[in-house]
């Protein structure tokens, strides 16, 4: 009988860490592996911490030992050196799956996908990607698919952009808004009336769960699609954050088009910019994931109102006054 035991890469990170504490709160056994762990081996948060560095194949396979599931939500420190680093962090973990038959889990992004898969993503939809990180998202799906034909199997969860209490590197927290302050605006990244997919980071993290407790019923290399929120027009997700500052006692927000013009001055001496005008063609047409394989696998999909998610999410950035009465 496989284990109820989890090792989760990225523990720290926005997906991983969220990740990592709904399979705690679901009962399994965590063990969460952190490159600035002050002790070999510590219990914090109802998880264990192990220090190692997923860049070092004995750390991973030391950490997955005896694991039923690794999810793999790891990123080089800082994003830096992304191309370099990500593909060798990914075949560690595949080693380390195939060491212990585990199913690994993995956060993916519509990155994989160009123009011509657009406008509506299912999981078959041609992988065609127009950037390099869209080419390595694709090279790394390859590999995964490639080892899930051994001793291991994969789970992929493609989802839109991320927004949520601890989102990380995100559009939402570093494009649309500045975590820590109170919202005064709000940069809208989209060309007007160009829909675009939104992901609440709980719910994408529930959804991983939920598949790797029915891993053995999946197929050896399975992928879902999640809808998310649909932002039929890119005007309502910039519309909620307004409903709910205003709701806490806060002055309407105002609302501007994102400074792409900005971005093309400075992406020559920032890297970061430069790989974020690559993803302008996201912004500039309606894309739009279909979830039907994972509504048929789950019977639904997890979904929080979007008034609650954005609420949830700028409190946790620290964009909102206490609620009233609390200490």
């Amino acid at each position: 009988m496989a284990s109820n035991m989890a090792l989760v890469l990225g523990a720290t990170g926005g997906i991983g860490g969220e990740v990592a504490r709904q399979l705690r709160d679901a009962g399994w056994t965590v063990r969460a592996l952190r490159r600035s762990a002050e002790q070999h081996i510590e219990q914090r948060d109802g998880m264990v911490w192990v220090r190692g560095d997923a860049m070092r194949l004995d750390n991973v396979l030391a950490a997955a030992k005896g694991c039923s599931v690794i999810v793999h939500a790891v990123n080089p420190p800082g994003y830096l050196r992304w191309g370099e680093l990500v593909l060798p962090m990914l075949d560690n973990t595949i080693a380390a799956a195939q060491a212990n038959c585990a199913t690994i889990v993995l956060p993916g992004t519509v990155y994989n996908y160009g123009p011509s898969a657009f406008p509506t993503l299912g999981e078959d939809s041609p992988q065609q990607p127009v950037t390099r990180k869209g080419a390595i998202r694709v090279e790394m799906e390859r590999r995964l698919q490639q080892a899930s034909s051994g001793s291991c199997k994969v789970v992929v969860v493609r989802a839109g952009d991320f927004f949520g209490p601890k989102p990380g590197n995100s559009w939402f927290s570093q494009g649309m808004l500045k975590p820590g302050r109170p919202v005064k605006a709000i940069s809208v990244p989209n060309a007007p009336g160009v829909g675009h997919q939104w992901s609440y980071l709980p719910d994408v993290a529930r959804t991983m769960v939920e598949l790797a407790e029915r891993r053995d019923t999946l197929a050896p290399f399975a992928s879902f699609h999640m809808a998310g929120h649909w932002d039929a027009d890119g005007t309502q997700l910039a519309e909620a954050i307004c409903r709910v500052v205003v709701k806490r006692g806060g002055v309407r927000p105002k609302v501007r088009a994102f400074p792409w013009w900005l971005t093309a001055l400075a992406a020559t001496f920032v890297p970061t910019l430069h790989e974020l005008r690559e993803m302008r063609y996201l912004w500039t047409t309606r894309v739009e994931m279909n979830n039907a394989k994972l509504v048929a696998t789950l019977g639904h999909e997890p979904h929080t109102p979007l008034d609650d998610a954005v609420e949830a999410a700028l409190e946790g950035m620290g964009c909102l006054p206490a609620k009233p009465g609390s200490k």
